[in-house]
């Protein structure tokens, strides 16, 4: 069981990675450090939108309209932290 458990953080890991990643990205691309011309960034930028979108989109129903904002990363964060931080652990020692 705590091999699935270690499977579970390893993911969340990812997870994680992957949308610091897409939060670091739409910044350099906001201030105009990426161009999305360039193929290569355009499709990291794409493929990274695919993956993390259907992630986003059950969130943003939830948050209120801020406008030009978007504060469903912060929250996909703060579930993967408290998921990985705070309820895997005490999950762990409960079974152990």
């Amino acid at each position: 069981m705590l091999t699935i458990l270690k499977i579970i953080a390893l993911l969340l890991d990812v997870a994680f990675f992957i949308l610091l990643v897409h939060v670091i990205m739409s910044w350099l691309l906001t201030f105009n450090v990426l161009n999305m011309r360039q193929p290569v960034v355009a499709s990291i930028w794409d493929g990274l939108t695919r993956l993390l979108e259907p992630i986003y989109r059950p969130i943003r129903r939830f948050l209120p309209n801020t406008g030009g904002l978007d504060l469903a990363p912060l929250v996909a964060f703060l579930i993967i932290i408290i998921l990985r931080d705070i309820l895997l652990p005490d999950l762990a020692r409960a079974i152990a």
